[in-house]
């Protein structure tokens, strides 16, 4: 099989053609390419850029792609690709903030399979995956899950239980993991590095499938999961000697608007001790929906301080999907 884009992994790497239990080609060919282009002044465009590029998955007979968020948010224009090189404009149908689940509809005729999907509830540390990416054979990689655990991103994101696989595959954005009955497990969302037998080794976070089915319908018709908005504070934390430091903010944000700098330490979140990512989001989250105040207590250069932080949502910053 040719390789337009001229890489491939190295014939070891890549799963093997026979003995499957299901029909690997199906499977490789449910995979798209999922190209976008987003405004200039768009909220994320100076974070995540105006020109995105990844994968996609087809769940749906009548072409309906799940993919991971970022390719997707603010999209202005979506281009999908099939293995045979057909290309098909998309549109987003919607986007979720908790899982970071994205959907996208072709708008013309894909005509490539569809690929069941699966559940973790199976799968164990140590099992053989397929990481899929758009373009066949040579973009898929034989991994293995080497993690299941909770994951906290410093974008105000965090998953009760993600998979982690490796080796990494370095088109991990919206890439198909399937296990080894060819079933959906999960999306690629990150590179990461995770340890395993006492080795530091790179590899990528998975969103798994189940985190779907609750939402779907919601995605489908309301473009967004029918529940109460989180509170959004617009701040980049990271965990760095204990402590939690503010490492940037969205501008005109909640926490750029109340005036937290790069560098100030969280403290506490309304009179109780943080911890760690997880734990202040969970005690954000606690306290209200959007809208909701939020208080903190911080250090600066050695000082206590308070702030009250005015929450949002976060929904209420991006460029809606224009309609067609």
């Amino acid at each position: 099989m040719s390789d337009e884009n001229g890489w491939s992994f190295p014939a070891e790497l890549q799963p093997r053609v026979t003995g499957q239990r299901f029909d690997l080609a199906a499977a490789l060919d449910a995979v798209v390419g999922v190209r976008t282009e987003i405004p200039a002044d768009a909220f994320t465009a100076s974070v995540l850029g105006t020109e995105r590029a990844g994968n996609g998955v087809v769940i749906g007979k009548d072409g309906l792609v799940l993919t991971i968020g970022y390719l997707v948010t603010e999209a202005q224009t979506i281009w999908l690709t099939t293995n045979s090189g057909k290309l098909v404009p998309g549109h987003v149908l919607g986007y979720d903030q908790e899982t970071g689940f994205g959907l996208v509809q072709a708008l013309g005729r894909l005509d490539v399979p569809m690929l069941a999907r699966g559940s973790i509830a199976t799968a164990k540390i140590g099992d053989d995956v397929i990481v899929i990416g758009q373009g066949g054979l040579p973009h898929s990689l034989a991994a293995k899950i080497i993690g299941r655990r909770e994951f906290a991103g410093y974008w105000e994101y965090l998953l009760d239980e993600a998979l982690f696989t490796a080796p990494a595959h370095p088109q991990w954005g919206g890439a198909a993991v399937v296990d080894m009955g060819g079933r959906l497990l999960g999306i690629g969302s990150l590179l990461v590095e995770e340890r395993t037998g006492g080795k530091a080794v790179q590899g990528n976070m998975i969103v798994p499938i189940d985190l779907l089915a609750p939402i779907l319908e919601d995605l489908l018709t309301l473009g967004r999961a029918r529940t109460v908005a989180r509170p959004w504070l617009g701040l980049y934390a990271g965990e760095t000697q204990d402590e939690l430091v503010v490492a940037g903010m969205a501008k005109r944000g909640p926490a750029d608007r109340a005036g937290l700098r790069e560098g100030d330490a969280i403290l506490e979140v309304a009179g109780t001790k943080v911890t760690s990512l997880a734990d202040l989001f969970r005690q954000v989250w606690r306290l209200g929906p959007a809208g909701t105040e939020i208080p903190l207590t911080l250090s600066r250069r050695g000082a206590v301080m308070r702030a009250v932080l005015r929450s949002a949502d976060r929904a209420d910053f991006l460029k809606k999907p224009s309609m067609h």
